[in-house]
């Protein structure tokens, strides 16, 4: 299965990523610097959850393109069905 992102989904996910890095670039710096538990598991947590949104993005674009192509004849019968499970393994690796 190929990633075609393109557009505002491609931006999303990008931002998403690059705000993920920024957070772990923090998180990173506020342990060399030893600051409070409390405050660098809120870090932690913030960037999980951006890593989090960027793959269920990209789930979601995964998706739509695996639609789309089951609707106009370009997958069908055990393609999409595998297709369709290799989807919900992904999504699930995320849950």
């Amino acid at each position: 299965m190929e990633l075609d992102l393109k557009g505002d989904d491609l931006k999303s996910v990008l931002n998403r990523l690059r705000r993920a890095q920024g957070q772990i670039t923090g998180v990173i710096k506020m342990i060399e610097e030893g600051r409070d538990c409390e405050e660098v598991v809120t870090q932690l947590a913030a960037a999980s959850r951006a890593l989090d949104r960027a793959g269920f993005a990209i789930i979601a674009t995964g998706l739509q393109q695996c639609v789309a192509d089951i609707e106009s004849g370009r997958r069908s019968g055990e393609d999409a069905d595998a297709m369709k499970a290799r989807l919900e393994k992904l999504f699930l690796s995320l849950a």
